[in-house]
């Protein structure tokens, strides 16, 4: 018995609900499932608030949400699908479906009805499951003999793309790994973004220690030839103008003694 009743769970299908969440400050478009829950946050907290939630179809801005105060009413939304908290100022659509995606356009007013914010959100439902959201993003540089640095950049997360800036400016390399010569320093940031989220982390690249120890060797490497070499020309100027003097006495000798 207790097997027949493990073998029907084992076939009973299981269905986790991903819960996606969005703000309307964020730059990157917001990514929902199909079927699954959507969290759109447009305020920190919708008490004392007016605001109007739009959605742009073509041209025109079709009614979606109006928030006064501690009321609220929606228009197109089922009543089983939508839900308003105030206390975060949070829209919540239960069972995305694929006419939830588009441009999303957030009014906020003052109580004079003076609007005091505005903004859009790009809101696309996708039928399969998004990937993974952006861990914390790591960055690690390795130092060569020849003092090239190998600076590579890691996240957790699904379908990651790399990108890199040094010193504000934008690198051409894409990859999540790359060389940078021995004359490179300052600061560089990696970013690693997917559909879902991204992150970035920013450190200091400077002049690798092997190549400073590398440098001094050489200087004191060169210094020690430098002296040796002035050492052995002074000793043979000494020695050449010895064997002139001595020979110049010899010859006057010889002339005395004749």
């Amino acid at each position: 018995m207790l097997f027949i009743f493990g073998l029907l769970l084992l076939l009973i299908p299981t269905h986790t609900c991903v819960e996606m969440f969005c703000r309307f400050n964020q730059t990157d478009p917001c990514y929902a499932s199909l079927g699954h829950k959507l969290y759109l946050q447009m305020v920190t907290d919708a008490r004392d608030q007016r605001l109007e939630l739009y959605k742009i179809i073509g041209y025109t801005k079709h009614g979606v949400l109006s928030v006064n105060n501690t009321h609220y009413q929606g228009y197109h939304y089922e009543s089983n699908r939508f839900e308003f908290i105030f206390k975060n100022g949070t829209l919540i659509i239960n069972s995305v479906i694929r006419s939830d995606s588009g441009t999303y356009r957030l009014e906020l007013y003052d109580s004079t009805g003076t609007e005091t914010y505005t903004n859009n959100l790009q809101v696309n439902v996708e039928v399969s499951l998004p990937p993974a959201p952006i861990g914390s993003v790591e960055v690690s540089i390795n130092c060569s003999s020849s003092g090239e640095k190998r600076v590579s950049c890691s996240s957790e997360g699904d379908q990651l793309i790399f990108s890199w800036t040094l010193n504000g400016q934008e690198l051409e390399d894409g990859n999540n790994t790359i060389h940078l010569d021995e004359e490179t320093s300052g600061s560089i940031t990696c970013t690693a973004k997917n559909s879902v989220s991204h992150g970035q982390y920013t450190t200091r690249v400077n002049r690798c220690a092997v190549e400073r120890s590398v440098s001094v060797v050489f200087v004191v490497v060169w210094s020690l030839e430098m002296m040796l070499l002035l050492t052995l020309l002074g000793g043979f100027h000494i020695y050449i103008k010895y064997c002139r003097t001595h020979t110049s006495g010899r010859k006057q000798e010889e002339e005395i003694a004749l």
